[in-house]
């Protein structure tokens, strides 16, 4: 079958493409921006791009046609597709239909940490020799690729809540049918597609009314969002996480060292095990609860899960040290929500205990250039003895930096780059966070260091 992919690079299309190919099928597919890592990867697995959306791009008339969820109407290649009457399906419904049928599907949803606990869940399972497929909107470390069919008829897949298509308004999430599904936690994002928290939720407990009852359903017990999602109706087995030492929970955590690099492990107050690890964060301690949970879901031990936790690498781009140039740690990390950075920040905090932590933020996703979080942006920057923010022209809000004088705003990246290298010394640990390439900030910050 031929199959043509419209928003090819994207993460999530570029490991569609990858399975597609690998189940055999011709795949072809456009996007507008064509370029490295995404596009050599896909290159490498002989499959043809083109740079641009056009209606030449489907001469060679394709089976189907799948299309990402950053296209809309008035696109010219999705106009092509609606006007000759080609075959098409979201990127959701076709993994749903050719990937995900028939296997152990163990989602992971929540507004934070999905990559993370996907990760640490995908090997887990592998550690166990249980070779599950995945698609992880990520790279992980131990994998070195996002995506991959597996041996095996366990799937571990980030279960994300962004619309399916502009055809389809519901969240990806629902397409996916887990057994086993993981919860993280439920705050109000995505501010561009969803009016209020009130329509996430609603969302959510679509994705719950999808569990079997012979599934499990993994929640958190300190978050009231997701609590009042399963009260909306729960078919399935329920266990919930805590960090904290918790009756209400089946899975609990104590003894906790100093930047949550190693702590005990109960289920059902019985001790499991101590995870010792290079992560950090009380986040990440509820993430590999959550992995944990899953994994014994699907058969593995929480003693060899916790072992496995111990050698597990983390995820490109989560607290990922780029480089240590004059005594100075460069830092990179996705958080662009402020309960994130706030976590990631507090993370770090243990690990480095006293020395001078430096953020550097782009507050670069949608609901964040629509200014619906710069009431609690400055707040979580609390741990961080310095933070540069870089706000350009295109964002149309300000903010009160007054009570703040630990911050400073930039309008231009050369004048932000300027302050953060003049204020640079031994000893400090940079930051960076963003969901995109922030300018390529960290490539030009390295080199100025390194010349310095």
């Amino acid at each position: 079958m031929k199959v043509h992919i419209l928003g090819i690079c994207g993460t999530f299309m570029g490991g569609l493409a990858v399975m597609a190919k690998r189940l055999g099928h011709t795949v072809t597919g456009s996007d507008a921006g064509v370029y490295p890592p995404m596009s050599t990867q896909l290159e490498a697995e002989g499959i043809e791009l083109m740079s641009g959306y056009s209606a030449d791009n489907l001469a060679l008339k394709p089976d189907i046609v799948v299309i990402g969820n950053a296209l809309s109407r008035g696109n010219e290649e999705v106009e092509a597709v609606l006007n000759l009457g080609l075959p098409y399906t979201s990127g959701a419904q076709w993994l749903a239909d050719n990937v995900l049928q028939g296997r152990w599907v163990l989602a992971v949803a929540g507004t934070h940490g999905k990559t993370t606990t996907s990760s640490m869940l995908a090997w887990v399972l592998e550690y166990a020799g249980l070779k599950p497929g995945f698609l992880i909107g990520g790279v992980p470390l131990n994998f070195s690729i996002s995506a991959r069919l597996g041996e095996s008829d366990f799937f571990v897949i980030e279960a994300d809540e962004y619309d399916t298509a502009f055809f389809d308004k519901r969240s990806k999430f629902v397409h996916y049918r887990p057994k086993t599904c993981v919860l993280n936690n439920l705050e109000f994002d995505h501010a561009d597609i969803f009016d209020d928290l009130e329509a996430i939720k609603r969302q959510f407990h679509h994705l719950v009314r999808t569990v079997p009852g012979s599934g499990l359903l993994i929640t958190p017990t300190d978050d009231l969002n997701l609590d009042d999602v399963v009260q909306r109706g729960c078919w399935t087995q329920l266990e919930k996480i805590s960090t904290q030492p918790s009756n209400e929970a089946s899975w609990s955590v104590a003894n906790v060292a100093a930047g949550e690099t190693a702590f005990d492990v109960s289920y059902q107050g019985r001790f499991a095990g101590r995870v010792e690890w290079a992560l950090t964060g009380q986040h990440n301690v509820s993430n590999a609860l959550a992995a944990i949970a899953a994994a014994k879901h699907a058969g593995v031990e929480p003693s060899l899960a916790i072992k496995a936790l111990g050698e597990f690498q983390n995820v490109k781009r989560r607290m990922e040290v780029r480089a240590q140039i004059n005594g100075i740690t460069l830092y990179d990390d996705f958080a662009h929500h402020p309960t994130a950075i706030a976590s990631t920040l507090a993370g770090l905090r243990g690990k480095v205990a006293k020395e001078r932590i430096i953020a550097v933020l782009e507050p670069r996703s949608n609901t964040m250039k629509m200014g619906v979080h710069k009431e609690t942006l400055l707040p979580s920057l609390g741990v961080a003895d310095r933070s540069f923010i870089y706000l350009p022209d295109d964002i149309d809000w300000e903010m009160n930096v007054e009570a703040y004088p630990q911050v400073q705003v930039y309008k231009t990246m050369p004048a932000l780059i300027d302050a953060l290298i003049e204020s640079l010394q031994a000893g400090d640990h940079v930051l960076f966070m963003s969901n995109g390439g922030f300018g390529g900030i960290h490539q030009q910050v390295e080199v100025l260091l390194s010349n310095s």
